[in-house]
């Protein structure tokens, strides 16, 4: 049986632009939309670490790591 991956996401605030491409694209829903439209991490348990977020942010203020959950 194969282990589901699990990550760790951060949004670098200082650097988010707010175009909300993020919380659009994550499949898991993690981001939620803080009152100034910058994306938030609401869900880090629900991260599978796809990395979508990370490839598609404009102004690379997501990353994402990989835990190791074994």
């Amino acid at each position: 049986m194969l282990a589901k991956k699990q990550g760790h996401v951060t949004v670098v605030e200082k650097l988010c632009k707010a175009c909300g491409i993020c919380i659009a694209l994550c499949p898991a829903q993690v981001f939620v939309a803080a009152p100034d439209g910058r994306a938030r991490v609401a869900d880090q348990e629900k991260c599978t670490a796809c990395r979508i977020c990370e490839m598609h942010c404009p102004d690379f203020c997501v990353e994402v790591e990989e835990i190791d959950n074994e």
